[in-house]
């Protein structure tokens, strides 16, 4: 499979055992380098600041044969790449006799062009004015052994389908780093190839700068350092290697290695996408000058090695996740308190059904009850059985109530459907009038009952089911305040789970754990045995399946080849690519088909990246033409 398409780059970042003042061996030692990541997939190899020479080459740098061997070595190493990018560091005698402190890019038997270091530091141990110039409004054309190219700080240079640009060493602690304006004005991959010596604590500043700048120009940033093969008179160089994309950490390498390298998958796709929605990034201004240099390539990916989430709304470690569900949790609580004293209300009426939804807008009552210092009575918790209702669920949410110290208004619908029914001539107990004919009796209840006890309902439906349209249109679908539309269906589980094991009492713990083992079911069909009838994932797919289409059709802004791409690697060996083709195609159905009813959603908290609210992160037509965004599938097979 040609992963290209979908907007992914391998880049490598390259230590290499460096023999000062030495430039023909170090060419050797990078080029064994570089042939292996080339045949790797490899569209970039970046080594560190000065590769040829060494950093800490001091006087030398000034020295005639120094300047001649690494001019002569620069250029041979130049005629043996081939597509992969290859960026070496190397002093530069310009034309007018100044000398710079220049890093190389290299492909296609040329010298693509040359970035002069533009920050040369001269405190503490750092000495570099002694011998190089500044790089700052340096645009020349240069020459070394009949390959011509220019010497400029606004490089762009072609990788694959997007561009990447270099930035040396210091030039990222400035507080105007050049990358700011390399990433305006079209670098999706910056590069900087460093020498950056260790002290107590550097490393991790260091990794927070990488990670920090990549998250400001919404980019990927590779970086490499010099190793401890450099002199080690003053200071000592420790080889880092890190990479970061959008302020997310991709790799590092360990410290005091020679000939360490680090490999990394970049998505650059997702990278245009972010600034794309971004109106901060579009109005930044952005300097003049930039060229473009380098012919375009198609590295190909075999495979993909970049992990992929199965849920990526839900964190991979339970530190995050401890605080990630404390923070949202809150969010949710807040938003509901403030609803509250808004609406000049000390009620909140809740339907339970003992299902995951309505359990967890349960728990996010009683934290604004306790917020608000309010007493039990402040929950009306309504259950309201129907046909469908099995004796499971029922006891689930007796089990709940009496856990959390509420009392349970039961109100049965059943009688009131049936008449309902009546009324309007309907007679089939199985199609969509009779399930939806429920949902709007129950909704009509609840807020009945708030206008009866002066309150507001509080809506249990959440993100993934929003996104599907999984809800009935003026009934589930409306509350007064939805606490859960910001929650992926996965995240509302974990969520549950969470407060089960770090909040609950031992007996709201054992009705939380019951809940989590229920069948999702919307329970509207009749049942005789008093067992769940309907199993909503057997209807429209793993809920697991469509968060995570959710997540990358919104969050990343991924077509629907690439989604497919990424959840069969994701799920391998766990859904056939038949399976995930089956339900892609009933997600982007689906949520095509059902924007109407997000167009018309009552207000709830935003508790991550992803939104479906019409007044904030998702606008979009009714009518748009699904079957359109379909064909790329259709290409396929």
């Amino acid at each position: 499979m040609n992963y290209v398409d979908h907007g992914y780059l391998r880049v490598a970042a390259v230590a290499p055992t460096i023999s000062l003042a030495n430039p023909s061996r170090n060419a050797e030692r990078i080029l064994t380098k570089y042939h292996l990541l080339s045949s790797s997939d490899c569209a970039v190899v970046l080594t560190p600041e000065l590769s040829l020479t060494g950093y800490s080459c001091e006087d030398l740098f000034l020295t005639a044969d120094l300047q001649r061997d690494s001019a002569q070595t620069l250029a041979n190493l130049a005629r043996e790449t081939g597509s992969t990018l290859l960026v070496v560091g190397a002093p530069l005698l310009l034309v007018d006799g100044r000398l710079v402190n220049a890093a190389f890019v290299l492909a296609h038997g040329r010298i693509l062009g040359a970035v002069p270091k533009s920050s040369n530091p001269n405190h503490a141990e750092f000495y570099e004015q002694r011998w190089f110039a500044s790089g700052v409004g340096i645009d020349a054309e240069h020459e070394i052994e009949g390959l011509e190219f220019r010497v400029s700080p606004k490089h762009l240079f072609r990788v694959g389908n997007t561009y990447c640009a270099v930035e040396v060493c210091e030039d990222l602690w400035m507080p105007q780093p050049p990358s700011s304006q390399h990433a305006l004005n079209g670098a999706t991959l910056i590069l900087n190839p460093s020498a950056s010596p260790e002290q107590v604590a550097k490393a991790d500043y260091r990794r927070d700068l990488v990670r920090m700048q990549s998250g400001a120009c919404i980019c990927a940033y590779l970086y490499a350092s010099s190793t401890v093969s450099e002199s080690t008179k003053d200071v000592v160089y420790g080889g880092h290697l890190l990479a970061a994309e959008n302020a997310v950490m991709l790799g590092e390498s360990e410290l005091f290695l020679n000939d360490s390298e680090l490999t990394v998958d970049i998505d650059w796709h997702r990278l245009r996408h972010e600034r794309a929605v971004s109106s901060t990034f579009r109005t930044s201004e952005r300097s003049n000058g930039y060229r473009i240099a380098g012919e375009s390539t198609r590295p190909i990916l075999k495979r993909l090695r970049r992990g992929v989430s199965p849920h990526p709304f839900v964190p991979d470690d339970a530190d995050t996740l401890h605080a990630r569900a404390n923070t949202i949790f809150k969010i949710q609580t807040q938003g509901l308190v403030k609803r509250l004293q808004s609406a000049a209300t000390s009620k909140m009426v809740i339907g339970l059904s003992g299902g995951l939804d309505s359990t967890l807008a349960l728990l996010i009552c009683m934290d604004a009850q306790r917020e608000l210092a309010w007493d039990p009575e402040s929950i009306v918790a309504v259950t309201m059985p129907g046909p469908g209702t099995s004796t499971h669920t029922r006891e689930s949410v007796a089990l709940l109530t009496k856990a959390a110290g509420l009392e349970l208004v039961e109100i049965p619908i059943s009688a009131a459907v049936e008449s309902h029914l009546s009324d309007i001539q309907h007679s089939s107990l199985d199609d969509v009038t009779y399930e939806n004919s429920q949902a709007r009796e129950r909704t009509q209840v609840l807020f009945d009952l708030a206008n009866k006890k002066n309150g507001i309902v509080v809506g249990t439906g959440d993100l993934s089911e929003l996104a599907l349209g999984w809800c009935t249109f003026n009934a589930d679908h409306m509350s007064s305040y939805n606490v859960n539309v910001g929650v992926p269906k996965t995240l509302v589980q974990y969520l549950t789970r969470w407060y089960a094991h770090h909040r609950a009492s031992s007996s709201l713990q054992q009705a939380l754990e019951r809940v989590l083992k229920t069948p999702i079911s919307p329970e509207l069909l009749p049942t005789s045995d008093n067992e769940i009838a309907q199993r909503t994932e057997e209807i429209v797919g793993p809920f697991e399946l469509h968060d995570f289409f959710l997540y990358h059709f919104l969050r990343t802004g991924a077509n629907v080849v690439k989604i497919r791409m990424l959840a069969n690697q994701a799920y391998d060996g766990v859904y056939s690519e038949e399976e995930v083709d089956r339900w892609l195609r009933v997600f982007v159905t689906r949520f095509h088909q059902q924007q109407y009813k997000r167009t018309t959603l009552p207000p709830g908290p935003k508790v991550g990246t992803v939104s479906l609210s019409p007044r904030g992160d998702w606008r979009m037509p009714d009518e748009a033409d699904w079957q359109q965004i379909l064909k790329g599938l259709n290409e396929i097979h």
